[in-house]
């Protein structure tokens, strides 16, 4: 077999270094129209929206006036008085509401610029009405955001038998297409005449606005003649700027900032949010196509292209990074390798990236498994440079530099191991099929099917003995993950599902928490654990600390020479590490990890790299890095930029080190332990902290509404979304 070479295309330096802040801007610029555009686009249309829906309100509350306005303030020559009113309400109320919804946009966009107008040059002439007229132009041009009806229902509208559907879609794309540049060029247009106006008349008396600054505007970190000074260089300047397009996002932003220094210091005035608001559709959105930036970027990705502006068939003569595992780590990885000079092997046995700290939820019925997966492919859809492989690696041969996926060899220039981990039983292995663990989505739908059952069967059972014995949960380990299942199964059963049966009362289950160690959580504070264990007992888990278990079987567990009997038994005590370190006959820890180089590399393998719970490395303060997912998507953002420095040529990045983020850990519905090293936090402050951690780094935007949704009802009423017993019933 033949390998790839590592030396990547011969660049000069300073064009490698203007490459990387190309990428790094266009980072920046797609993080800005992701994330940031959606959100001042909603913004917007809710601002509109309610000066729009207030003033239809009032003029439905006193008709009469209404009606006056119509016939004598601003009069329609070719309609009649009467109508107009009518219209003009109707306008007024309906069109706010499709315009916050972000439905039909356009059309209520029209009508709405058209009352504008009308009203400016009819009734009140007012700069406002023609910034509402300029932001209703703009939704008429080019739509409505991400954030609206329309971005969600716009690829099956088109497909569906609504008359019209498919030319009206067209039509606005072709309208967007065409006329959304020229609409971008009057915007700024629009926007650098005032600012630049602004600036003449300010040097033309020059003196007077020196004396405003000393007497009026309170800028105390600038003296007054520099503060004139620059404020008038940056009206015109950024003015000039905006007109050519040329640096038109930084300039817009310092106008930006310009305009909220007047706000804050001088004059308090209604418009200003307007023009902030205006400046910031051409610093998200950029100038358009019509612009000396349109030009410049076009050349510049013609001269210097990135990797992700190309096809995936241009990447065959670059070197190959595989990577191993679709976890936190692994996704890292190859996120950080967006920009760099190689092509990426994102190989999974799973066509979803998972986030496991909520597993727990699917097990207890709190959440369907889809809330929590997210598809591999979907996330990789703009990596132009990365491909994904479905499959199981069974080995890696080292001396070939090629990764076995069953009778497929891959070859790798750079190997990344982030296989996760499994379960531990500590040599009783045949605890498992009785006592399932918890670390895939078959696990926890498993888990879910066994706890419901358990309530299925008591209910139908005759004796009181079995019965209890059905109702009766063992949870083993206090780690994050026990502590959390043993909470949310308690809340379940106490609240979950009550009146749904009428032989026993799932309140009355017994759930046990067993843990070998003295208190729960062991890897938080002494008072942490504590105000955990008062928690889990207040939810009534039974913790059963400095317990070790003895055998497990079908119908309970022997803890300390005590049997108790039970039905059902969950496993969180222990993991294990994937089969990496014998697939590279590596040094490992007892649980399996490769002992990796500060580095991250295997030993005698300067080629590849383990990471997350495939690896044993050591922090910067002298302690084992731990399993945590903000662990791994470190590791894996390291990794990548050590490849990436060895790609371009340059040094290496220091040995990794780890930076403590934090760690939480929930009980129930009201209670959580959150520990930030400075800050500790228990009881509902660290509930909601924990839930808007786990919502804020959930894989993909569906999955984050579809949580809180799910989480929000639960809450109110105490009801599971997703109690479907599903698979084989033995077991």
């Amino acid at each position: 077999m033949t390998t790839i070479s590592i030396t990547a295309p011969r660049r000069s330096r300073t064009e490698a270094r203007l490459i990387r802040a190309l990428a790094l801007w266009r980072d920046a610029i797609r993080i800005g129209e992701a994330g940031a555009a959606p959100v001042l686009d909603l913004l917007i249309r809710l601002w509109l929206a309610q000066s729009f829906w207030v003033s239809g309100i009032v003029k439905v509350s006193d008709w009469d006036a209404a009606l006056y306005l119509a016939a004598q303030e601003y009069p329609v020559s070719w309609m009649d008085p009467v109508l107009a009113a009518w219209l003009g309400v109707t306008i007024e109320l309906v069109g706010p509401v499709l315009l916050a919804l972000g439905l039909a946009t356009r059309f209520a966009a029209i009508p709405m610029l058209i009352l504008a107008l009308v009203v400016q040059y009819a009734y009140l002439p007012l700069e406002s009405n023609l910034h509402q007229a300029v932001l209703f132009g703009w939704y008429a041009v080019m739509g409505a955001g991400p954030i609206s009806l329309d971005r969600r229902i716009a690829r099956g509208i088109e497909d569906t038998a609504v008359p019209l559907a498919r030319p009206v879609a067209r039509l606005f794309a072709a309208v967007t297409r065409f006329a959304g540049p020229a609409y971008q060029l009057f915007l700024r247009y629009w926007i650098a005449a005032v600012f630049f106006a602004s600036g003449l008349v300010k040097i033309s008396d020059f003196d007077s606005t020196v004396f405003l600054f000393q007497t009026e505007y309170s800028v105390p970190i600038l003296p007054p003649v520099l503060a004139a000074y620059m404020s008038t260089a940056a009206e015109l300047g950024c003015s000039a700027l905006i007109v050519l397009g040329l640096t038109a996002r930084p300039a817009a932003l310092a106008l930006i900032g310009l305009t909220l220094v007047i706000e804050l210091t001088y004059q308090h005035h209604v418009d200003h949010l307007t023009w902030m608001a205006l400046l910031g559709l051409i610093v998200l959105r950029g100038p358009g196509l019509l612009s000396l930036d349109a030009l410049a970027r076009h050349w510049l990705q013609h001269r210097f292209p990135s990797p992700a502006d190309l096809p995936f068939s241009a990447f065959g003569d670059l070197p190959h990074v595989v990577i191993v595992g679709a976890g936190f780590g692994g996704v890292a990885a190859a996120r950080a390798l967006r920009h760099a000079p190689c092509r990426v092997t994102l190989i999974d046995r799973h066509n979803y990236h998972l986030f496991q700290p909520l597993l727990y939820q699917v097990a207890t019925a709190g959440l369907s498994p889809a809330d929590i997966a997210t598809p591999i492919r979907g996330m990789f859809r703009d990596q132009a440079n990365a491909r994904i492989l479905l499959g199981r690696v069974t080995g890696v041969d080292a001396a070939k530099q090629a990764v076995l996926v069953g009778e497929q060899a891959v070859p790798y220039d750079y190997l990344v191991l982030a296989t996760g981990a499994r379960h531990a039983y500590f040599g009783h292995d045949e605890w498992e099929p009785t006592a399932p663990g918890l670390k895939k989505i078959e696990d926890a739908t498993d888990i879910r099917r066994r706890l419901l059952l358990a309530f299925e069967r008591a209910e139908g059972a005759a004796d009181a003995t079995e019965r209890l014995e059905q109702m009766t949960f063992v949870v083993v380990g206090g780690g994050p993950t026990g502590v959390e299942l043993a909470g949310a199964i308690a809340e379940l059963a106490r609240h979950g599902m009550k009146r749904d049966f009428r032989t026993i009362e799932p309140a009355f289950a017994r759930v046990l928490l067993i843990q070998s160690g003295s208190r729960v959580l062991p890897t938080f504070p002494e008072a942490l654990s504590a105000a955990a264990a008062r928690a889990l007992q207040a939810l009534g888990v039974e913790l059963l600390l400095d317990s070790t278990v003895e055998a497990i079987d079908e119908t309970g567990v022997v803890v300390g020479g005590t049997r108790i009997a039970a039905r059902t038994v969950f496993w969180a005590a222990g993991v294990m590490a994937s089969p990496a370190a014998k697939w590279l006959q590596a040094e490992c820890d007892r649980a399996g990890r490769i002992k990796v180089r500060p580095d991250l590399s295997v030993p005698g393998l300067p080629n590849v790299f383990a990471i997350g719970d495939t690896a044993w490395s050591e922090g910067g303060d002298g302690k084992p890095v731990p399993g945590l997912a903000p662990a791994a998507k470190q590791a894996g953002a390291y990794v990548a930029r050590l490849i990436r420095s060895r790609l371009e040529g340059r040094p290496a990045p220091a040995p990794f080190r780890y930076r403590h983020l934090g760690s939480l850990a929930t009980i129930g519905r009201r209670a959580a332990v959150a520990d930030f090293g400075w800050l500790r936090l228990s009881g509902p402050m660290a509930w909601w902290l924990w839930g808007a951690v786990h919502i804020a780094f959930l894989a993909g935007m569906r999955n984050r509404i579809a949580v809180a949704l799910d989480w929000f009802w639960a809450y109110l009423t105490f009801r599971r979304s997703t109690r479907l017993i599903t698979g084989d019933e033995r077991g």
